[in-house]
């Protein structure tokens, strides 16, 4: 095994070496884990980009809150399972009474991940090597120190319940049958203690199912899982040497730009999509995603706000902001959905922020402090609901820019949209694709933006799909999509401005000034 060490290193069996050895992943890997290659060969684990943006942001969760508990969605072959195999058998392999739990979606992933664990047992060096007892199809142990692994299949409900472990690897959770079942059943085994870690891996495979439910969740924020990312293109070998005359569609084009990508990587992904996925693009974006929102697209109905469109405004360099300051303003109360509020001045949307469980006074408390603070020209509140009383005490506070707008009421433009909701959102299609524009570089309000699907009726009118039938599929509530639509809903123009914001506040008090749109 000398191979496994520089010649400018100390041996393994040094006492300093053998401490960071065991404290330090990213140190052990390459000089003690061995991997079989894509070309079949067995070579060091040497982290790929991929495989470091899993690391550090597991390094820092784990640093953060003292245990790790995450959310990976992956792209093919991009080695989020090797990593994860590695990562737990560094720990269970050099630590006294630990226990990993490995669940797969089918028994030929299982014995694959199995037989990667047993590779890293096998090649590691005889002073980290720990003694071998029970080596089973489903198990190996390591009775000396009390360890070991247990390795299963999602299928049978009582799959993921059993003995306490502290260590999980769900790999291709999207694709797990029962897997409500088994997640209940896994949150009674790992005990929430420092040090424990739950990774769960997987490609995406629609919407609605319980890996998208959950990851929905870590992108908004609920519970302690996050959510890591790696776009298909951050992977060296994803690139193909484009020939003569390659010449670029308008919609590769597009993809190009948006993602910064080469001729070479855009040459590889046509390969893919033609060879591969039958000329399916939405396959190849589900495989190979360069955003979360394009890997669960496939399968469902169109959106109205592009990917693309809103990645792009995401990346643009800052732009100077002028025209009419426009607040958004969507409330929710004590439910899941989430109060957001959006502020636009022209080209910009500067901001969005989203609150949960607030009440209704709480609700306006919060939109009363961000007008002293921006002095809109507008604030357009949804009033469907709960938000009427958010308006109200907004104007009873004497704010003079409240615009009631009623999502479900006729639109301005009835040949053209159903209702309110559906002409804001179209209005802000239109604004979309107007650019140049900038919208903050945030996943969740991308992820809004993006899910809303619609359709057109019997009329010709465009039509939203609704939250109650978003829900249904497993969607959350489009919040920050809504809040940002808001700022469309009224053509407003600058107010003549006075000396001081605090002026013309007294001044509308005063009067009992309370302008808003009808």
């Amino acid at each position: 095994m000398s191979d496994q060490i520089a010649i400018d290193e100390p041996p393994l069996s040094d006492k300093g070496m053998l401490r960071r050895l065991r404290s330090d992943f990213a140190f052990y890997a390459p000089r003690v884990l061995r991997i079989r290659t894509k070309k079949g060969a067995i070579e060091r684990f040497r982290m790929n980009p991929a495989q470091r943006v899993i690391h550090n942001a597991l390094e820092e969760q784990l640093k953060r809150i003292g245990k790790v508990r995450a959310m990976i969605l992956k792209g093919r072959q991009q080695g989020a399972s090797t990593y994860v195999g590695g990562r737990f058998y560094h720990r269970t392999s050099g630590e006294v009474g630990k226990r990993t739990f490995i669940l797969t979606h089918e028994d030929k992933a299982t014995a694959n991940l199995f037989e990667m664990v047993k590779r890293y047992h096998e090649h590691c060096p005889k002073v980290l090597q720990p003694v071998t007892g029970q080596d089973s199809a489903k198990e190996l142990s390591f009775p000396q120190i009390d360890s070991k692994y247990t390795v299963a299949t999602a299928g049978a409900r009582a799959t993921g319940r059993s003995a306490t472990a502290q260590f999980f690897h769900g790999s291709e959770m999207a694709f797990w049958p029962d897997a409500l079942n088994h997640l209940a059943g896994i949150g009674q085994t790992i005990p929430d203690e420092p040090g424990t870690e739950v990774i769960f891996e997987s490609t995406a495979n629609g919407i609605g199912n319980a890996f998208h439910t959950k990851w929905t969740s870590a992108i908004e924020g609920d519970g302690e899982y996050i959510a890591i990312f790696v776009p298909w293109f951050l992977q060296p070998e994803y690139s193909k040497p484009a020939p003569a005359g390659f010449v670029l569609d308008a919609e590769e084009a597009e993809y190009a730009a948006t993602f910064d990508l080469s001729a070479d990587q855009m040459y590889w992904r046509r390969c893919k999509v033609v060879d591969d996925f039958a000329g399916d693009a939405s396959l190849f974006d589900q495989e190979y995603p360069a955003t979360p929102t394009l890997a669960f697209m496939r399968g469902a109905d169109k959106g109205l706000i592009g990917v693309l469109m809103v990645v792009e405004s995401r990346k643009r360099k800052p732009m100077f902001d002028r025209g009419p300051k426009i607040l958004g303003v969507d409330p929710a109360e004590y439910g899941e959905d989430k109060t957001a509020i959006a502020f636009r001045q022209g080209r910009k949307v500067h901001w969005v922020e989203r609150h949960s469980k607030k009440g209704t006074m709480q609700v306006a408390g919060i939109v009363a402090r961000w007008i002293d603070e921006v002095e809109p020209d507008a604030v357009c509140v949804d009033v469907t609901g709960v938000g009427t009383g958010v308006a109200d005490r907004l104007i009873e506070l004497g704010y003079p820019m409240i615009y009631r707008v009623h999502f479900g009421e006729k639109a301005y433009d009835a040949d053209k949209y159903v209702n309110r909701r559906a002409e804001c959102w179209g209005d802000m299609n239109d604004w979309f694709k107007d650019k140049p524009n900038l919208v903050p570089d945030d996943n969740q309000l991308q992820s809004d933006l993006c899910s809303v699907q619609y359709h057109y009726d019997s009329s010709r009118r465009m039509v939203l799909m609704s939250k109650e039938k978003m829900k249904q599929l497993g969607l959350p509530s489009p919040d920050s999509g809504d809040a940002v639509a808001l700022t469309f809903a009224e053509r407003i123009v600058v107010r003549e401005k006075t000396k001081s914001w605090r002026d013309r506040l007294s001044r509308a008090k005063g009067v009992g000034t309370t302008a808003q749109a009808a």
